[in-house]
C-alpha cells in the first residue's frame, strides 16, 4: 500500500435495494430465509460496506495487493424495502501496519440503517492464494 493512506480517507457509496439484495433472496443458501420479510438483507448490507470500503482502497493498493475482510461489528437498526436507495459512508480511522479500521454507516432516504466499525487487512494476492492452495491441499495448477 502506498505510505499517503492515512486515517480520514473517506468514501461514500450508493445502490438502490432490488428483489435479489431482500432477506428471502439469501434463500438458495439459506432455506429458513423463504419466509421472511422482502427488505435489505443484513447479509448484503454487511457486504456492501465491504465494497464501499474496498472502493475507497483501490489508488492506495499496489498491483499486486488486495485486502480482506477480518472483522465487522455493525448494527442494523431499520429495515429498508425494495426500491429504495442506500448509501455506505466509509471512514478509514486507523492504519496499523496492514490493519485497517473503518467507521461505517448506512442510510436510506428515511435515515440510518446501520453502523459500526469494519476492519480490512492488506495482503499479497499471490502469497494469500497459495496459502489458499496449500490449506485445500491443492498445488499451483488447476484442478481436475
Amino acid at each position: 500500500m502506498t505510505s499517503d493512506l492515512k486515517p480520514g480517507l473517506r468514501h461514500a457509496q450508493t445502490l438502490q435495494v432490488n428483489d435479489t439484495l431482500t432477506v428471502p433472496a439469501m434463500t438458495p443458501a439459506f432455506a429458513g430465509f423463504s419466509d421472511m420479510p422482502p427488505v435489505f438483507a443484513t447479509a448484503f448490507m454487511v457486504g456492501f460496506i465491504e465494497w464501499a470500503c474496498i472502493e475507497a482502497l483501490c489508488p492506495f493498493l499496489r498491483s499486486h495487493e488486495r485486502t480482506v475482510g477480518t472483522h465487522v461489528d455493525v448494527s442494523h437498526v431499520a429495515a429498508t424495502p425494495v426500491g429504495m436507495t442506500v448509501t455506505a459512508d466509509v471512514e478509514l480511522v486507523a492504519v496499523e501496519g496492514r490493519k485497517l479500521r473503518f467507521k461505517v454507516s448506512c442510510r436510506d432516504e428515511n435515515g440510518l440503517i446501520g453502523e459500526g466499525f469494519h476492519e480490512r487487512a492488506v495482503i499479497d494476492h499471490d502469497k494469500f492464494m497459495a496459502r489458499v492452495l496449500a490449506k485445500s491441499g491443492q498445488t499451483g495448477s488447476s484442478p481436475q
